[in-house]
């Protein structure tokens, strides 16, 4: 049996894996502090639960139209209205399996074979699989602290080919927090539309940002694809519900794929979502933001002690994507040696491109901060011993 030649380029998810090797050391008895994985701990908020107990209590759990439930694209459409101030018609939002369904459906109208992508790296690594799958060819773009971590409008120009289609960029970006501001992400409109290409957003951190206000894309363009999540910010990661804002005329190709690739959305996630809006869950998403804040507070300065370098401070996500050159020649090593000598598990730079990856780890605040103060000492110990 002949495994299909693009498979070679299509990297394992290595964090995915840190965590099963680190799920294994805590099965066998040790003590494990998780900075590896972007999951937020909270338990999903009780509107939530209690709007998809209601929902299955009638017991009439059916397809959507694979385009998602009318009720809830019109509470997204709400949501850009009230959060942002943008007109989004509910016509233009599609709801998906997760933001990596919303991903697929829009690179699947958009991506033919050959075309390339233009992709931030560091980035998130989903990103130019999905591209690879297509018969696409992603396009790193090596950022760093000089720019925020974000591409400018300058860097996309020079490698535009007459062979690129599309620029995907992240804002907040993981793994290392930043933003795009107004004027960059208005430059980066216009450097595309100018050559015929598409504008692909991720803002699936929005509503996780840190004394500043993340701009939409849909702000500066129509023409722009936007995904965005509930997994994120509204702490619903195990539903696996996203959705996709699309340019009107595109809606119809994105629904045939849809409609086979997975039929609906989940019907139960999307009944449960509509109560992600209320008053009620807001307070209560609100208060947790403020907590992945005090607890950036708590590890970024940790970090630095240790001796790690932080030169772009994050803005959002829950990440800090530090610098480790000073403390090993490897991330991976390192990372390793954390994990078996510590009970640490971080993840190494490996994950997210090829732009210096072995000089650089992610940590998620994502566990309380007794747990990140206890992973900071035990860090300490281990790297005060050589």
């Amino acid at each position: 049996m002949k495994i299909a030649s693009r498979m070679a380029q299509i990297a394992p998810f290595h964090v995915m894996e840190l965590m099963a090797r680190a799920q294994a050391l805590e099965a066998a008895g040790k003590s494990i502090i998780h900075f590896e994985v972007g999951e937020p701990d909270f338990a999903t908020a009780e509107p939530i639960l209690d709007a998809a107990q209601r929902f299955l209590a009638r017991g009439h759990v059916h397809y959507t139209a694979a385009l998602g439930l009318p009720k809830l694209r019109e509470a997204i459409s709400t949501h850009y209205s009230s959060r942002y101030g943008l007109e989004v018609s509910p016509q233009r939002i599609v709801v998906t399996a997760g933001a990596s369904g919303a991903l697929l459906l829009a690179l699947g109208a958009l991506v033919d074979p050959g075309d390339e992508w233009l992709l931030p790296d560091p980035g998130y690594p989903c990103n130019r699989h999905f591209v690879r799958l297509l018969e696409g060819l992603p396009v790193s773009l090596a950022v760093d602290a000089t720019t925020n971590h974000q591409p400018t409008a300058t860097q996309v120009e020079a490698s535009w080919t007459d062979r690129t289609r599309g620029l995907l960029v992240a804002s907040p970006a993981n793994p290392t927090g930043t933003l795009l501001d107004r004027q960059t992400m208005a430059s980066l409109a216009d450097t595309v539309a100018r050559h015929g290409g598409t504008l692909l957003v991720d803002e699936i951190y929005h509503g996780l940002t840190y004394g500043v206000d993340a701009m939409s894309a849909l702000a500066i363009s129509d023409e722009a694809f936007v995904i965005n999540s509930f997994s994120k910010y509204f702490g619903m990661t195990g539903w696996r519900l996203g959705w996709l804002v699309a340019p009107e005329r595109h809606v119809r190709e994105i629904e045939k794929l849809a409609q086979n690739l997975y039929i609906a959305p989940s019907t139960v996630a999307q009944h449960a979502a509509l109560a992600a809006f209320d008053r009620e869950t807001t307070a209560i998403l609100e208060a947790r933001r403020e907590e992945f804040s005090r607890r950036q507070n708590v590890l970024l300065p940790g970090l630095q002690k240790l001796g790690f370098k932080i030169a772009a401070k994050p803005q959002g996500a829950f990440y800090v994507y530090a610098e480790s050159s000073v403390l090993a020649t490897d991330s991976t090593l390192l990372a390793q040696r954390l994990l078996t000598e510590a009970g640490v598990a971080a993840t190494p730079g490996l994950d997210f491109g090829i732009n210096a990856p072995q000089s650089h780890m992610r940590f998620a605040y994502t566990i309380e901060r007794e747990r990140i103060e206890e992973g900071l000492a035990r860090m300490a110990t281990v790297l005060k011993s050589g």
